[in-house]
């Protein structure tokens, strides 16, 4: 006889048994109690924070990251941007480059600039519009991260009272604007590149991807956010590995119309399928926090009024909270600078130097999109597991020194090709650190947390490229490594974060740190008012 379709709540129940057999004061239950204990437990705990780890390590991560509400969408919306963005992450330094030699510079050439093959034969003009274009891309991303600076904790908050789908959704509009500037300029030889910088500067006003963390923290249990955050991060990688591939299929202004047209396509995608994912619950407690901390204020209007300017810093305190969250804060803060500037100066950097094409940086992130699947997907959770997120950490950093010192002694493009490579293992920071920051704060406190996080990350991508752009200029005409030293420079700020990493406690930073010690996680000070400053019971 075939076996009877299970139930499968009764089946999910049927993984409490041998837990029940080994409780000698637990009366064994019936299959009416088993469904209702259930119910009553998804609501009073729907991260399975406090069952016993017996069971949690019966259940599937990939099962419940695709049957959650949320996180499938995430990953679809991930790549269509990744698509769209990385698609044209070549072509924006060559059409920037191109445009400003022509219009401040006086460049008359039929030739692009980015058809010179080698820097000697690159006209003046053209290297002067590379360096305009550095500027405002440096410009641009300091006032950007600024804005993020300034919104991000209290867009997060706000999420945290109205949902995350609405602020998702802006975010994502205001990222959909420098493209459009991009085709635009293409099909208008006159008009200015300042304009796609200035749409670029706003995107810093929503954080999109602070959004999509605090939903995936919405429905996943601490245990599996940090593989949660990095299988996301893996389909962003996905589409960065194919997205400079299509580079070459199509011209300039063909493959930014198509970058475009996916960008648009993540938008429609987050307008039609994304469902709400803040729990009922979590919100009420969030928006009665706000209120009790409201009716605290004196002084009329004038008093509300000072209230709701200061929110934004009254958010982003949640950072100074302990030592604890000082020392991740300190962490995110200077890998966030060294990892800015390279996104934003490695591809001028390459293109001006090494006479990067754009196969070679198609190549290039490929190589590091390929890998970043590998990392992110496959080797991020046992990792996680078999030496906790302090010591994955700290091998991140590790290696994104080593990455950016190899860069800055390049000699052939090789090297820079196999830095690349070192740069994947180097983003394994960034979902381990967002992941120990939502496991230490309250279910009601994700947005904000996130948000605070993006802040502080906000304000180390508008200084690292600025930064790192100062000792370019001071150092540029030296003897080897030469415009290098940029980048060893930026090694030894990833060596700062490492020390900051190697001196967080582990009993905090470790999801799989012993259950005896479980408790210590969350200490007294991380349930205090928002508003207030404390220090760390350690």
């Amino acid at each position: 006889m075939p076996p009877q379709q299970e139930d499968p709540l009764l089946s999910q129940e049927a993984r409490y048994e041998s837990c029940d057999a080994e409780d000698p004061l637990l009366p064994p239950p019936g299959p009416e109690e088993r469904k209702a204990d259930r119910a009553t437990m998804e609501g009073l705990d729907p991260y399975e924070k406090v069952r016993r780890p017996s069971v949690y390590r019966r259940e599937s991560f990939l099962v419940q990251f695709v049957q959650s509400k949320g996180p499938p969408q995430i990953i679809i919306l991930i790549m269509l941007l990744a698509l769209g963005f990385g698609s044209t992450i070549g072509v924006v330094p060559a059409v920037m480059t191109d445009r400003y030699a022509r219009l401040q510079h006086g460049y008359m050439d039929e030739r692009d600039c980015a058809d010179f093959e080698t820097l000697i034969e690159k006209p003046a003009e053209c290297l002067q519009g590379s360096a305009d274009a550095q500027n405002a891309a440096a410009l641009s991303s300091l006032v950007s991260n600024v804005l993020t600076f300034i919104t991000s904790s209290l867009m997060g908050s706000i999420s945290d009272e109205h949902g995350r789908r609405g602020i998702l959704i802006l975010g994502l509009a205001l990222n959909s604007m420098s493209p459009l500037c991009l085709v635009l300029l293409q099909f208008y030889p006159e008009m200015s590149p300042t304009w796609y910088y200035v749409a670029h500067a706003c995107t810093g006003l929503v954080s999109w991807i602070a959004m999509t963390l605090s939903s995936l923290a919405d429905v996943m249990p601490p245990k599996w956010r940090a593989p949660s955050f990095g299988l996301v991060l893996a389909g962003f990688s996905v589409g960065f590995a194919l997205a400079p591939t299509l580079a070459l299929a199509f011209d300039h202004f063909q493959i930014s119309i198509l970058s475009c047209a996916m960008i648009l396509a993540g938008l429609l995608v987050s307008i039609v399928f994304f469902p709400e994912t803040l729990p009922e619950r979590t919100q009420m407690e969030a928006i009665e926090r706000r209120l009790a901390l409201s009716d605290e204020v004196t002084g009329g209007w004038f008093g509300q009024l000072c209230f709701a300017l200061k929110r934004p810093i009254r958010e982003i305190s949640i950072l100074n909270r302990s030592r604890f969250f000082r020392l991740l804060s300190s962490l995110a803060f200077f890998s966030g600078m060294v990892s800015s500037a390279d996104q934003t100066l490695l591809i001028y950097y390459v293109e001006e130097r090494l006479q990067f094409n754009d196969h070679d940086v198609a190549l290039m992130f490929m190589i590091m999109g390929l890998l970043g699947i590998l990392v992110q997907a496959v080797l991020l959770k046992p990792l996680n597991d078999w030496i906790g997120e302090r010591w994955v950490i700290v091998l991140a950093f590790s290696l994104g020194s080593l990455d950016n010192v190899l860069y800055g002694l390049r000699e052939k493009k090789g090297l820079v090709l196999f830095s690349a490579s070192l740069s994947a293992f180097a983003a394994l920071s960034f979902p381990t650190i967002s992941a120990i920051k939502s496991n230490n704060v309250q279910e009601s406190e994700q947005g904000r947390i996130q948000g605070a996080l993006y802040s502080l990350q906000a304000l180390a991508s508008g200084t690292g490229p600025m930064l790192l752009r100062f000792v370019y200029s001071q150092t540029k005409d030296l003897p080897y490594p030469g415009a290098g030293w940029m980048f060893i420079f930026a090694g030894l700020l990833y060596l700062v974060a490492v020390a900051c990493a190697w001196a967080l406690p582990k009993e905090k930073a470790n999801s799989n740190y012993p259950s005896d010690a479980s408790s210590h996680r969350l200490s007294r000070s991380d349930f205090e008012p928002l508003d207030s400053i404390h220090e760390d019971d350690d």
